[in-house]
């Protein structure tokens, strides 16, 4: 180290205080608050109002989104006139613009989700009866009716489905117009009326066996329509859409329960049928299938169809077992709700009796 450098060193006592009552004061900064300026033009606090009340909207608002966005972007016009016309700031401007751009694309979008699904004329009181009142959205209705599925007309006599020739495993179809009637080895069951399955129970039960042949004749008792889909694409779409699985299951089980009211008082019309509304449990428990093999499976099928067609009323038979029940080789197990159709066990081999010596 040189002397020069040596000799530009201070050394600094210990006990050294400095006194800061001679020191001069320092201009403040440019940036600090000496004096406000005027406060802004009116268009600024009314843009920042647009902006508090579209925070401010409760998410409970089923509008709540477009609400949102609405005030934005009138907010966002509003920071474009002030900063063009009263601040000629440009920066301020094109950013407000990029913004105004941004959310009037996003309440663009918002609108067209919103917009008005129309449904087709002929599928109208199939979504108001049966979908609607389950809170399915006409969107989802649409997609569900839009594809994989046709609309296929019968007239009268024409025959929707033959006694142990037509398979079970192609289609489901609910009737839009008209009406059906189901017979088993000539003797008629029970009517089918419009927004009604015409093969729900034949759906259900294959659900677990395929390749079964349909046990009941149906036919159209007037001109039918009917809307019909194929039963492998329909299974896809429901497997992608949960809430839509759900609906399904329950309204083919809502299904199946009239149609065992139905079984039990062939008189039945068309509004009466409207008003059986009964709990999904009951549907996810009993099988109108069971009940047309438990006739074929008594020792006369045609005495046992009759004594079924001379059953009481509605009521009393659900207190009751039907007689052709009764005259059937199986019993009743105890239902779980994890088993739907299988509600049948053949009845235990009776034990010998032991001979008295």
């Amino acid at each position: 180290m040189n002397p020069a450098e040596v000799s530009s060193i201070t050394v600094t006592p210990l006990n050294f205080i400095p006194d800061f009552r001679n020191t001069t004061s320092v201009p403040l900064n440019e940036t600090a608050c000496e004096n406000w300026k005027e406060i802004h033009h009116l268009v600024f606090h009314m843009a920042n109002i647009c902006f508090a009340v579209g925070l401010v909207i409760p998410t409970t608002y089923h509008l709540h989104m477009i609400a949102l966005r609405a005030m934005l972007i009138l907010g966002c016009m509003l920071f474009i006139i002030w900063a063009t016309l009263f601040r000629c700031a440009l920066d301020i401007m094109i950013w407000n613009t990029a913004f105004l751009v941004i959310n009037l694309l996003h309440f663009i979008y918002l609108l067209y989700k919103r917009r008005p699904i129309k449904i087709d004329k002929e599928l109208s009181s199939l979504y108001k009866r049966m979908f609607e009142p389950l809170h399915v959205p006409p969107e989802l209705f649409q997609r569900l009716t839009g594809q994989f599925c046709s609309i296929q007309t019968l007239k009268t006599g024409q025959a929707y489905a033959a006694e142990d020739k037509t398979s079970v495993d192609e289609r489901l179809s609910i009737l839009l117009k008209g009406k059906m009637k189901v017979s088993y080895r000539g003797h008629f069951l029970h009517n089918i009326y419009p927004c009604a399955f015409i093969d729900s129970p034949e759906f259900r039960s294959t659900q677990m066996n395929r390749g079964e042949k349909f046990q009941v004749s149906i036919t159209a008792d007037d001109n039918c329509k009917f809307l019909c889909w194929s039963r492998e694409r329909l299974t896809y779409f429901l497997e992608s859409e949960p809430f839509l699985f759900e609906i399904f299951k329950y309204l083919i089980g809502k299904d199946i329960t009239n149609k065992l009211y139905l079984l039990n008082d062939p008189t039945v019309n068309d509004k009466t049928s409207q008003k059986i509304d009964r709990q999904p449990s009951i549907c996810s428990q009993l099988s109108v299938m069971q009940m047309r093999n438990s006739m074929a499976s008594s020792s006369d099928g045609e005495d046992g169809l009759q004594q079924f067609l001379r059953g009481t009323s509605t009521s009393s038979s659900l207190r009751q077992p039907s007689p052709c029940l009764r005259a059937s080789a199986t019993k009743m197990k105890p239902i779980e709700e994890s088993v739907e159709d299988d509600v049948f066990e053949p009845p235990p081999a009776a034990k010998p009796e032991a001979h008295k010596l």
